[in-house]
């Protein structure tokens, strides 16, 4: 039985932490680079679930500043893994866009190039705007944010005393993105993992057991049916919440 949803609540951001491709795949006795074959496989599922469902940024933790620690060659796996998978024919029939945030100068050339094209070739599409956390941390672009800041105070271009929340966000990688309604973990894990520390202050957290290639867009649905079961109180009492939504 499909899950029943509120399409008049249907969160504007999405993010998730895709985790649990390795222990999937040593499941089923298989190397690790299988279960993020078909953990990328399930990244087109779950993206044109996103624009099925009207969600406007559909965020993934794709490669993390620590996974440059990982083996040589799962490294370089996941990395020809990606090329293959930005798959310009998938985003032109679902009229999404595509975009990247994190340290890009770190990628390997061909990954660049793939990601400047698909950005290119999608800027105009009008739905889902699919993105992919590559060589990002929230450290790493929290850091890189105090730097471009300070740096336009040392310029005479900012005063210290202007500085203040909104300064912030108009520096980080997802400047002119809404910040998350809804954060999704698979894997059974339950830590933000250096992720989106910032823009997740006032996000719904769901957990899942489910690992990664198993999350089909039904479990999608399963968390999105959870969030809209919460009231979000942004540090109000529920009964403040209750009075403003009934005036």
């Amino acid at each position: 039985m499909a899950t029943e949803l509120d399409y008049n609540r249907i969160p504007r951001h999405v993010a998730i932490i895709m985790d649990g491709n390795g222990r999937w795949a040593k499941q089923r006795g298989m190397e690790r680079t299988m279960g993020h074959q078909q953990g990328a496989m399930q990244v087109h599922a779950i993206m044109e679930e996103a624009v099925n469902l009207g969600i406007d940024y559909l965020t993934l933790y794709t490669f993390s500043t620590e996974n440059w620690n990982r083996p040589t060659d799962e490294v370089a796996a996941l990395m020809a893994l990606l090329v293959q998978h930005l798959e310009k024919e998938l985003f032109i029939k679902n009229n999404a866009r595509f975009r990247v945030i994190g340290d890009i100068d770190r990628l390997p050339l061909p990954v660049k190039e793939a990601i400047s094209h698909l950005i290119e070739v999608t800027k105009n599409n009008e739905k889902t705007c699919l993105v992919l956390a590559l060589s990002y941390s929230s450290k790493w672009e929290i850091t890189k944010a105090v730097k471009d800041i300070a740096r336009e105070v040392e310029e005479g271009k900012l005063k210290s005393d202007e500085i203040d929340e909104n300064t912030i966000n108009q520096h980080l990688e997802t400047k002119g993105m809404p910040e998350p309604e809804l954060m999704i973990r698979t894997g059974g894990e339950q830590r933000l993992s250096n992720y989106l520390l910032w823009q997740c202050a006032y996000s719904e957290f769901y957990f899942t057991n489910v690992y990664w290639p198993d999350f089909t867009p039904e479990e999608l649905r399963k968390a999105i049916c959870d969030y809209q079961g919460r009231q979000r109180r942004f540090g109000k009492t529920g009964e403040q919440v209750v009075q403003e939504s009934n005036k």
